[in-house]
This record gives structure tokens, sequence and C-alpha cells, in this order.
């Protein structure tokens, strides 16, 4: 077995795989962070499986969405931050592993796989068992939020109360952190996609107008935001009219998509004072001095920061540098240190 082990460990790159509902990122050891790629799987509808070996998955497959035939479709395999689809998972944790090790037979990797805090036990080992099933030799499974605060560089050793605001694709992730453990910490199945599906639901009721989710999340990007603007946006849309089933252009204004997102924003403001609520009076005090931290790709719509710091009555929020990679660059530290973190690693199984 331990000749096994090295023989593997020889042919194999650790690796640190952030999960996520949207995107899929995945940092090598030595090398850092090697592929970023939707978390999209094609299809076959007739037999379930994916097409080309496996190679219509990530970039190729988010071509894809909206875009297929009758015969074949793309799927994301991950909903809500956990497995939807545990075939397709593996499929798509395979290729990903295939790809950092040139399709190597020989390649086994260790891997460390962070998950939102709220999962279940149930959840977490499926997750553990797909990373086995897609060739890994041994799996770590770390809580997003603690990855994304190592990822952004919080002293979370320390003896000092550290906040995190995590906004993915799926899943929202507020945590208090002290002492390499979490104090506090909310998960809620609320972030980019819902903001999307708001998008799409207002364009539907206010102008009977039908976009597809690709579309919400550029008109998200172009001229969303959670707080008044300086200089208002506007972005002209093509879309579909709901009554006559024809194309059609409209322009949307900022202000309007603003409104569209109140709900979904107001969940995750929630989230964020029942956890500073739940927090003991000496690491709150730390917060409220040190601030809070942004990070995921829901940290780089517009005013956001803005919003919170005015709904917790003044506290800092900061938006970390480069919040998409955070949680990414959260689990490649620990795979770079795994000898020095393992015992705050949330378990660990070997391929047998």
């Amino acid at each position: 077995m331990v000749f096994l082990e090295s023989i593997f460990g020889f042919f194999s790159h650790d690796m640190g795989i952030d999960l996520g509902t949207c995107n899929t990122l995945v940092y090598v050891r030595g090398e850092g962070i090697l592929i970023n790629e939707p978390s999209v799987v094609a299809v076959s509808q007739k037999d379930h499986r994916v097409l080309l070996k496996g190679q219509a998955v990530g970039d190729r497959a988010k071509r894809m969405v909206g875009r297929t035939p009758g015969n074949f479709t793309a799927i994301r395999p991950i909903k809500d931050g956990v497995i939807a689809d545990f075939e397709m998972t593996e499929a798509m944790l395979k290729y990903f592993i295939g790809k950092v090790h040139n399709f190597s037979s020989w390649a086994k990797p260790r891997v460390v796989i962070s998950v939102p805090s709220g999962i279940t036990e149930v959840e977490k080992r499926a997750v553990r068992e797909s990373a086995i099933a897609a060739k890994a030799r041994k799996v770590w499974i770390i809580s997003e939020p603690m990855a994304a605060a190592i990822g952004i560089g919080l002293p979370i050793d320390e003896p000092v109360g550290n906040m995190l605001v995590d906004i993915g694709g799926g899943t929202t992730e507020v945590a208090v952190i002290s002492m390499m453990g979490m104090v506090y910490s909310k998960s809620i199945r609320i972030a980019g996609d819902e903001m999307d599906e708001a998008i799409m639901t207002y364009l539907r009721r206010q102008y009977n107008f039908v976009v597809g989710e690709a579309t919400a999340e550029k008109i998200k990007l172009a001229v969303g935001s959670a707080y008044p603007l300086e200089n208002e946006l506007t972005v002209e849309v093509m879309g579909r009219d709901q009554t006559k089933g024809l194309p059609r252009s409209i322009t949307i204004r900022s202000e309007e998509i603003r409104e569209a997102l109140k709900e979904p924003l107001d969940s995750i403001i929630e989230a964020v004072i029942e956890t500073l609520e739940h927090t003991p009076p000496e690491l709150a005090g730390d917060i409220y001095s040190s601030g809070i931290s942004l990070a995921g790709g829901g940290a780089l719509l517009r005013g956001i920061d803005r919003l919170l710091s005015k709904e917790t009555r003044g506290i800092p929020v900061h938006i970390a540098d480069d919040p998409l990679r955070a949680v990414a660059r959260g689990t490649g530290l620990f795979i770079e240190g795994i000898e020095d973190f393992e015992e705050f690693l949330d378990g660990n199984e070997e391929d047998s």
C-alpha cells in the first residue's frame, strides 16, 4: 500500500478544487489555478452519456446551453452548491482531474474540495464519493467560508473575529471565524443564480419579455447594482416577446435591475445581520473595527459593499482582491501545506 501510494504520488499532482454551482476552479500544488471552467456537462438525451468521451465539459458545454438540438442537452450537475446529479459530477471531476494530468491512467491525486458550510453529512459523502470515483486517491473536505477566508489572507489563526460573506452562484456563505474555527456560520441557497432568475422574472412581468439565463447574467454584469449609482446605466437586450413569440429588443435601466434584485439582496442582508446577532460581543467588537470581507462573484455587483455597510449601521465592508478566485486560492493554500492543516479538515477517505 505504501509502495502504491508513492507510485501514484509520483505520477499525480495534489489539487484544490472549488466545486462551484456555476464554475469549477482547480488549483494544482506548486503551479496555482490552472482550470477555471463552467460546471456544465453536455449529455446525450438518448442514453444520458457525456458526449464526445468527456470533451463536452466546461467551456465547450457552456456554449451549448440554450442552443442544443433535441438529441442532447447541457446540464449543470451542481445545484445550490451541492450535487444534483452524481453521475455527471463524477464525469466532470474525472475530466478536470484528467486534464491536469494529460489524461494519464496513472494519475490518482490527493484532493481538497470546498463545500458550502450548511450541507449535510450525506451531501458531504456524495462529494467525497464522486471525487474517489473520479480517480482521486484521498479526499478532504473544507467549508467554503474557511477556504475563502484563507484565500483572501484573513488572520483566521489569531484570537480575533473575522467575518466573511462569500456570494457564489448557488449559495451565499456568511461566517465568523476565529482560531481556525467557525464561531457561527449561515449558508443560504440564494446567490448569483437567484439574482439571474429575479431579472428574468422582472422582465417577464414588466415587459412580457423573455430572456435566458445567459442573457440575464449579462444584464446583471452590464447594469446590475445593489446601491444607487452616481451615473445610472442602460443596456439594450435582445429577447423574445412573450405575447407574439417574436424576437425584439428593449433598453433596460440600472434602476430597474436594482429593483429586480431587491428580494435576493434582502435575503443576503438578513443572513449577515443574523450572523452578527449570534456573534459573541468580544468578536463582534473586532468585526466592527476591522470590517466585513466580501468574496465570490456576487462581491462584484456594483455597490453591494455600500449596501451592506449601510444595513449593518456603518460596519466597513471590504471587497477582496480577485474575489472570484478566493475559494480556489484557499483550497490551494491548504493543499500546499496539507501536513500542517490536515487536522482542521473535515475527514478524509482513501480510494480502495
